[in-house]
């Protein structure tokens, strides 16, 4: 036996052991997602569920508290009705707006003082002192514009009109005559108001070279006929190019009054 076949004997031992090694020896982990944990473990208690608060028993008012509680509903309700005439010389509020909501004030405070003077101790007037009618109160008897119409001051050329209602022709060329004799003598006045026969209100916004005319349902308020001014005012500076040129083509021109249609009311 050669020097070469001795090695390969002694060798093959050794080989032969490392292969078994390497066939027993677990293969190299691949990185895997840990399962996910149990939804329900065993050993987690069930929630307990929540504690209802506890309500202390209603405490009854005492003769003096009652008392003190109507007094203050009395107070609150002059303090009300004291906000509503500062409303009015605000010119927030027309002249049925105001009448309406302070009737339904005076009603409740006289109601309250009575039941008060009979029984101190009486509860009855909570019902009386109701809020939430005052917002209808102001929305039933609001002026809501019927119609916008805008004129030529010097030729009575109506340049635009939204909505249907319309002043008889020589009822406005007189009011036309008489605007034009007063701004040469004094200039450009404030707007005029006037009732019409049917309960309407008619409002004369005259400017530089135009007038509108806007008819509503009831009397405006104080702050409805200012708006008008500014709203006319804004028509003029806006148009004065076309107005000045006599160019009425309403597709070149914007008209603010717009938005009072579109919002419903000023």
């Amino acid at each position: 036996m050669n020097e070469q076949e001795k090695h390969t004997e002694n060798d093959s031992p050794h080989r032969a052991s490392e292969q078994v090694a390497a066939e027993q020896s677990p293969a190299p982990l691949s990185p895997i997602r840990p399962e996910p944990p149990s939804a329900e473990p065993h050993d987690t208690a069930p929630p307990l569920p929540p504690t209802p608060p506890t309500r202390e028993p209603k405490r009854s008012l005492t003769p003096r508290e009652r008392l003190q509680r109507a007094e203050d509903a009395l107070i609150e309700l002059r303090e009300k009705m004291a906000r509503l005439a500062n409303e009015f010389a605000e010119g927030k509020l027309n002249q049925a707006q105001f009448d309406a909501i302070y009737a339904r004030y005076s009603e409740q405070r006289d109601i309250t003082e009575r039941l008060l003077e009979r029984d101190p101790g009486s509860q009855a007037w909570q019902a009386v002192i109701q809020p939430g009618h005052t917002q209808f109160l102001k929305q039933h008897y609001a002026a809501v514009p019927l119609s916008y119409a805008i004129y030529d001051l010097a030729s009575g050329t109506r340049i635009a009109l939204t909505g249907t209602l319309q002043m008889r022709r020589p009822q406005l060329e007189a009011v036309l005559q008489r605007l034009r004799v007063v701004i040469g003598e004094r200039g450009i006045p404030d707007p005029a108001q006037k009732a019409l026969s049917d309960g309407k209100y008619v409002v004369f916004v005259p400017e530089e070279l135009t007038v509108a005319v806007v008819i509503f349902s009831r009397k405006p308020s104080a702050g409805q006929v200012a708006r008008l001014k500014d709203i006319h005012h804004d028509f003029e500076r806006a148009n004065h190019r076309a107005l000045r040129h006599r160019d009425y083509n309403t597709a070149r021109m914007v008209f603010p009054h717009r938005a009072l249609f579109e919002a419903g009311n000023v």
